[in-house]
């Protein structure tokens, strides 16, 4: 069939890529490339259906106050990400951080300190530790071996055993040899072996890591899948008093949580199931947040961490800023987190009705500067007291939701790319020139993608290549990532 007859059924394009597919693919033939490598190049998100990623294992860290919980957190995720302080009951809530050991995915859950007959405050972070040890797939007890057995430290025992979970015993603060000893008497708690270790300076935390690989499963059975069956889940993020909660209400049609004029109303998220145009969304109203949670204390900076977590468990971000008020770069960094976080996100000016065209001309020019690195964030103005445009929403979020569920053939990904560097080749550094040998789509929500290449693609040749991307594909809602793996030529032998 010719190239004319081609044309007039349609298929011309098709063969094009399967070409440019067949050649970028041949060029490999050439370069290492190890197991990993093969089953990336073979993996084709446009043919086989995309399955929800196994679910990992939630370990869940528990025991008395000040037992070293967070710093043993902080060592297993391997970056500081619990705060630490040496006084107790700085955790309240429970924490969710994903962590790995020797390729194994799982997550682990920072608590608070159990303690007995306490009240108030007390008694609800007692009970998040509760709620965290029926949440997971096993647990880590954490003891001060310095201490000894407390009351407190027997009833959490009684607890777990009545949950059934499978449990390693970790005592915590054996920073010397001549301390192991010490441990022997935890025997007696009925957990197994306990685990000497020095949370503070990682002093076995190898060996406890290997035994709680050991008993946690490979896939959680306590844990949804995310996303999960159901309504699509959209965070309401943004400062204190940008109407997060006005907005919830206005399309809920009803006053389903509290607004006031003073900011910081709200401090847990509140999730709603509202319907829309025909489609049930569960929409998450959050805390405002003021400012870096490192900087916080008090009720803000728990209200954050739960914020937090509600984005991790969305799929789309609504964040809201006041177009009455100068954009800050508190708002700024709250999109910059909503990228980080790899949700789909759109951008909701509210109280425009507030807006004279003289400010409107401003906010937009400060919009384009400071958003010069996120052209691709969908913008919608609405009044979330008056409803007015509120019903421009649903278009953005199903077109931002759509974008972070695309699959690029690859084919059509390398017939794409074979042409833009084709007439833009990687530029000449220090007498070498970069290649790019073949990319796929490796993953969605969010879309990555993986390039085989001959040697560093520079950052700003890699901006360039999302650009392409994102105009020949159409990513508008959707962060997308790229990773370059460069791959050596094969010995000639």
């Amino acid at each position: 069939m010719t190239n004319d007859e081609l044309e007039q059924t349609g298929d011309l394009e098709p063969n094009l890529d399967e070409q440019q597919y067949e050649l970028m693919r041949a060029s490999l033939e050439d370069y290492e490339l190890d197991d990993d490598d093969l089953s990336l190049i073979d993996l084709d998100l446009d043919v086989v259906p995309a399955q929800p990623a196994p679910t990992a294992p939630v370990l869940a860290i528990v025991g008395r106050p000040n037992v070293g919980k967070s710093t043993l957190v902080n060592r297993i995720v391997g970056k500081r990400v619990a705060v630490v302080q040496d006084t107790p009951g700085v955790t309240r809530d429970r924490v969710y951080y994903d962590a790995e050991w020797n390729g194994r995915e799982f997550t682990v859950v920072d608590t608070g300190g159990w303690e007995i007959d306490v009240k108030g405050l007390d008694l609800s972070v007692a009970h998040q530790s509760e709620i965290a040890i029926r949440e997971a797939d096993a647990v880590m007890l954490v003891v001060d071996a310095t201490v000894g057995v407390t009351d407190a430290d027997e009833r959490i025992v009684e607890l777990i055993r009545r949950s059934g979970k499978s449990t390693v015993l970790a005592a915590n603060k054996v920073d010397a040899d001549q301390q192991e000893a010490d441990v022997a008497y935890l025997w007696a708690l009925g957990l197994g072996e306990p685990f000497p270790v020095s949370a503070l300076h990682g002093r076995g935390s190898g060996d406890l890591l290997d035994q709680a690989m050991r008993i946690l499963p490979k896939v959680s059975a306590v844990r949804r899948e995310r996303p999960g069956e159901g309504p699509r889940r959209v965070a309401l993020v943004g400062k204190p008093n940008v109407g997060k909660s006005s907005l919830l209400n206005q399309l809920a049609g009803e006053n389903r949580v509290v607004v006031d004029d003073t900011a910081g109303t709200t401090r847990d998220p509140v999730d709603e199931v509202i319907s829309l145009d025909d489609e049930l969304w569960t929409f998450v109203d959050t805390a405002g947040i003021r400012r870096r949670v490192h900087l916080q204390s008090g009720a803000d900076y728990y209200a954050s961490l739960r914020t937090q977590r509600a984005l991790a468990n969305a799929e789309l971000a609504l964040v809201l800023i006041d177009g009455s008020d100068d954009l800050s770069e508190q708002d700024i960094r709250i999109m910059q987190q909503v990228i980080d976080s790899g949700r789909a996100m759109v951008l909701v000016v509210n109280k425009w009705d507030l807006v004279d065209e003289e400010r409107r001309m401003m906010l937009n020019k400060e919009l384009d500067r400071n958003m010069v690195q996120m052209p691709w964030v969908e913008r919608v103005n609405i009044s979330a007291e008056t409803g007015w445009h509120t019903n421009r929403l649903t278009y953005a979020m199903r077109g931002a939701l759509d974008s972070w569920d695309k699959r690029i053939s690859t084919g059509k990904l390398n017939a794409a790319l074979g042409a833009l560097v084709a007439a833009n080749p990687h530029p000449v550094r220090g007498g070498k020139q970069a290649r790019i040998l073949f990319a796929t789509q490796v993953d969605v929500q969010p879309p990555r993608f993986v390039l085989f290449t001959t040697g560093f693609l520079e950052h700003g040749y890699r901006r360039f290549i999302e650009r392409h991307f994102r105009e020949t594909f159409d990513f508008t809602g959707s962060p997308i990532e790229i990773s370059v793996r460069e791959r050596q030529r094969r010995q000639r032998r």
